[in-house]
């Protein structure tokens, strides 16, 4: 009798190198995806132009938002066409189409020159990153699960995280650095342009990576022995509607506490605290930086104790960490502001690294891909399409700095009451 403690696989693409093509397109996608994000308040000066600053952020935020409505589309498609065609395949159309869109941002005309059609075509650029977006780092997590042994699938399915947060932190790093070297109104006429135009050579390097690795052991054998199936997600909404809710509401608390945390963060702390852009820029990006690569670790440390328990650790962190990030950063010294935003990067560290792993075992390897791709795409749309948006509002409509906080710990909460109804899948083999 098989022992469903092992991994019945014997995988013939190192984990490494599968984890490491994986990554590189996960950070290209979070570096497109996320600048939009970093470079809001830029951009609304732009695009927006006769609408007061509240509005025009507003608005701006809500193209933002707007791009998560595109995912699930492009999850659904890409989930049956990696689950038909295979996972290196999708990944490869997914990564080039998001570096498409996003050189296209960086080249178009702003509201001075083509008055409303500037705000059109900035949405549509979104829609298409979203649209591609959808079928990424989902891909890339069912990829790396599949080619990792049972025993290490928390550490090697948090490279993905870990380079999305790279991702993040190269996109403010990028920012910061081309805001510093050619000063506010250049950035504000014209410099905005290079980090979106910097996605092409990017993109032709994570071309090169991913036409050099195999499709997961697991799909390979999946095809030997069964014909892919014709509608995953029919399958997935009648025999596997259980996980699929999981992956709701616990990527509903990730994406909904990660945005307000990192994305709404930058905002905050420009618009509402004053502080220094650049500072800002540069903060967040070590910040995310280091915290990147602590997210092995703590994938290590789910393969040992469980996914549950990191998982609850990481939702109560935000629920206590990001109040008091909020409420130590109002003071008005940027340095006392900077060493709270270190300390509750926390909870981001754990979250991250711990749930994408989990996603991948819930769900058979025949549906895999698409399950992962509705559930959290959908969650995506739920948190992180709104959670900017809905923090701005907050704060404008309150008065008070600190209401995003009380979103960030109700959403946190509902990932723990989520996370009651999963059973540990840390140690175990991949169902097929």
């Amino acid at each position: 009798m098989q022992n469903p403690h092992t991994n019945p696989v014997r995988s013939e693409v190192s984990p490494w190198r599968a984890a490491s093509a994986a990554g590189l397109g996960t950070m290209i996608e979070y570096y497109d995806f996320q600048l939009y994000g970093v470079l809001a308040v830029t951009l609304s000066l732009l695009f927006f132009v006769g609408e007061n600053e509240n509005a025009a952020l507003l608005s701006t935020l809500a193209i933002f938002g707007g791009a998560f409505l595109a995912r699930p589309l492009g999850g659904i498609f890409f989930g049956w066409f990696g689950d038909r065609h295979g996972r290196t395949a999708a990944l490869m159309v997914t990564i080039i189409g998001i570096g498409v869109a996003s050189a296209f941002m960086g080249l178009l005309p702003t509201y001075a020159t083509l008055g409303l059609m500037a705000p059109a075509l900035l949405l549509l650029c979104r829609l298409l990153q979203g649209f591609f977006a959808g079928g990424e780092i989902t891909g890339a997590a069912t990829y790396v699960a599949e080619c990792s042994p049972a025993n290490k699938r928390g550490f090697f399915g948090a490279f993905n995280p870990a380079a999305a947060t790279l991702g993040l932190s190269l996109a403010t790093g990028v920012a910061g650095l081309v805001s510093t070297l050619f000063g506010k109104e250049a950035m504000q006429e014209w410099a905005w342009r290079i980090p979106f135009l910097l996605s092409i050579p990017l993109i032709l390097l994570c071309v090169w990576a991913r036409s050099r690795i195999e499709d997961s052991p697991r799909f390979q054998e999946l095809l030997k022995s069964h014909k892919p199936e014709h509608s995953p997600i029919s399958v997935i909404l009648r025999e596997h509607s259980r996980p699929l809710m999981q992956v709701i509401a616990i990527g509903f608390a990730q994406n909904a506490a990660g945005y307000v945390g990192v994305v709404y963060l930058s905002t905050h702390l420009t618009r509402t605290l004053k502080f220094d852009v650049s500072a800002v820029f540069w903060l967040v990006s070590v910040v995310t930086l280091v915290s990147a690569f602590l997210m092995p670790f703590a994938g290590g440390l789910s393969d040992r104790f469980g996914r549950k328990p990191l998982l609850i650790i990481g939702l109560l962190g935000y629920m206590v960490l990001v109040p008091l990030t909020m409420w130590v950063a109002s003071w008005g010294s940027f340095v006392i502001a900077a060493i709270a935003v270190a300390i509750s990067i926390i909870p981001f560290i754990i979250v991250q690294s711990v749930g994408y792993p989990l996603y991948a075992e819930l769900f058979p390897t025949r549906v895999r891909y698409s399950g992962i791709s509705l559930g959290f795409n959908i969650a995506t749309i739920l948190g992180g399409a709104t959670a900017p948006f809905i923090a701005s509002w907050l704060s404008t409509k309150t008065g008070s700095s600190m209401a995003p906080a009380f979103y960030v710990m109700a959403a946190a909460l509902v990932g723990i009451i989520a996370l009651r109804s999963v059973q540990e899948t840390s140690g175990r083999a991949l169902a097929d």
